[in-house]
């Protein structure tokens, strides 16, 4: 069975929006906000994890903003992303470049997900895709959440658990620092017995 993960970088504060500054948000790039070593830590961080990971489960313009800087980057994270099995949530057709191996998710997404997780082992992971998370979260089909948090305070901005409709609760299952400046937190969807 699958174990779906969402992997996200988040502000201190939780703001998801606009961490590349290209959205137009007023407090967007604050990716930026850490120096060089933490960007090439974290780099480390996030191939490993690819290494580990089954399939990428993505929202539309999030597989559209990664198939558009990935899809034909050299390296060997790039290659292992390519490589991956990607389902892609999305009711209207995908723009952009293709990153092979991506199939769309057009029905009933609560659906789709809980068949993904019946049919593939390993981890299913979630990058970006902030109103997919949502989804995800309020049917219960989340299993464990990585996030790494920038130290910066936005004070404004869509947040990842805006509108979660219930309570979660959570184990912390790992802590470590990423670099000087990162903070890496893992935590599992605890559920009842």
């Amino acid at each position: 069975m699958g174990k779906i993960v969402i992997n996200q970088q988040v502000s201190l504060d939780g703001v998801v929006q606009d961490p590349t500054g290209e959205e137009g948000f007023r407090h967007g790039g604050w990716f930026l906000q850490v120096g060089d070593k933490d960007r090439e830590e974290w780099g480390k961080v996030g191939f490993q994890e690819a290494l580990g990971t089954e399939a990428l489960l993505l929202g539309r313009r999030s597989y559209e903003y990664f198939a558009g800087r990935w899809s034909s980057r050299p390296g060997e994270w790039a290659d292992r992303l390519r490589s991956l099995p990607k389902y892609v949530v999305s009711s209207t057709p995908l723009a952009g470049p293709d990153w092979k191996n991506a199939t769309v998710l057009e029905r009933d997404v609560v659906n789709e997900v809980s068949k993904l997780k019946q049919e593939l082992d390993g981890q299913i992971v979630v990058l970006g895709s902030r109103q997919l998370v949502r989804t995800l979260m309020d049917h219960d089909l989340v299993d464990e959440l990585r996030l790494t948090v920038y130290p910066v305070v936005l004070g404004a901005g869509d947040r990842l658990f805006d509108e979660i409709s219930d309570k979660t609760p959570l184990r912390l299952a790992n802590a470590t620092t990423i670099g000087d400046e990162l903070t890496s937190v893992t935590y599992e969807v605890v559920r009842a017995a």
